[in-house]
Parts: C-alpha cells; structure tokens; sequence
C-alpha cells in the first residue's frame, strides 16, 4: 500500500526539493538474493540521505515496483517519513512500460504539489532497474519511451536505466536514455550503486533550482560494469 503525502510537509519544510523516483523490478527472476541485495540497497540509501545535512532536507523518494503489473509501494516522501522496506515477493512478468508510466504520473502529481506550495525542485531523477526484457503492453513501452526521451530532451528529467546481470535488455534501456548509455550493474552492487546515488542527491541539493550539476562520472566504477 502506497504511503501518500500531502503538502504539509513542505510548508514546514520550503527547501527546494530533489525528487528521486526508482522505478524497479520486481519480477520472479529477481528472487533471491538480488530482491535481497536491491532492498538492502534501498535502505542503506535511505540511511545516506539521512545522516547528510543537505540531502535529508531536500530529497524525496518515491518507489515504484513493476512485475505483472506496476505499483507504487511508496509516494513521494522526505526522509523522516520513508518506511524502511523489509519485503518484497518478486513474482510474474516484467511490465516495464507500465512501470515507468506509473514513475512518471507520479512524479506530475508531485510536480503539481511543489507549485501549489510554492516550493521550488531541482530536475527530478528517474532510476529505471531490471535484469530482463519487457513483456508488457507494446503500446505502454513505447508511451513511456517517448515520455522520457521528451522530458530528458527538455532537461525536465535525469534518467538512470541500469541493468541487473546478464540477461537484462541493454537495448530497450538505451531507448530510455538518449543523452548517455544505460548501464549494467557490477554483479550484485547494489549497495555502491545507491552510495553513489546519495552522494549525487547530496551534491545536487547544495546547488541552485536550475543549474547544470556534474555527474561524478568516476565514481560509476564503483558499481558498474565499465
């Protein structure tokens, strides 16, 4: 069950906002230990954000999970609000178009939350993460596509399609990312992938709404495959 969160909130709290949304697989082929390693990984990200002065006030994170079906397993949140996740049962398909469809409907409902408060974002980021190839609805992987490609093409949207092991569809990923080539996870490196992550947010919320942020490009050997 998605937590929701209103915009009481960001009144307390006016700090320009880092939305980060992950967008993850959740099919049967991620039983076992990489559900085990990506949870673990989500949460020792959540611990990162917390323990950094910037990131905790501006980072929210929402998660979405995709396997037969998309949901959203937690709306966007501040840190202090994030519920650690204990469980995931990876099960079905891999209906990736209608996972980041779900992302990306999310993210505009924020989007809509900050300005009616008056709270101004940096350039939300999209983590897109699956270790096989999409059999859902052709149509919602080609809207979702075409979704990204045009918010990254109007620097409305950093996107991060990551692939977890041998299997996963590099080629369907580099369809989501038309500025750089997705990326595939270092065997199971979940937790430095997410280390990275934090210390991006970190550095992204020390900006001002707006400006171009590097990437730290050399930290990527930490986690992937190069």
């Amino acid at each position: 069950m998605a937590l929701a969160i209103g915009a009481d909130d960001l009144v307390e709290n006016p700090t320009p906002r880092v939305p980060v949304t992950l967008c993850l697989d959740t099919s049967g082929s991620m039983l076992g230990e990489k559900i085990r390693e990506l949870l673990e990984g989500v949460n020792l990200f959540y611990d990162a954000i917390d323990e950094d002065d910037d990131a905790h006030d501006a980072a929210e994170v929402s998660i979405v999970e995709f396997n037969s079906a998309a949901n959203l397993i937690q709306d966007f949140a501040s840190v202090e609000r994030l519920a650690r996740i204990d469980a995931i049962e990876p099960t079905g398909a891999t209906y990736l178009g209608e996972g980041v469809n779900l992302a990306l409907d999310t993210l505009e409902k924020r989007k809509s939350v900050y300005s009616n408060a008056g709270v101004l974002y940096y350039q939300p980021w999209l983590v897109l993460m699956t270790d096989g190839h999409p059999n859902g609805g052709p149509a919602s992987l080609e809207r979702a596509v075409q979704r990204v490609t045009d918010l990254v093409s109007a620097k409305k949207l950093t996107v991060f399609p990551i692939g977890i092991g041998a299997d996963a569809d590099m080629d369907v990923l580099a369809r989501f990312s038309p500025n750089r080539p997705p990326l595939r996870l270092r065997g199971l490196n979940f937790k430095e992938f997410f280390e990275w992550l934090s210390k991006s947010v970190s550095r992204v919320s020390r900006s001002t709404p707006g400006d171009a942020i590097k990437l730290d490009l050399e930290g990527l050997a930490g986690w992937a495959e190069l």
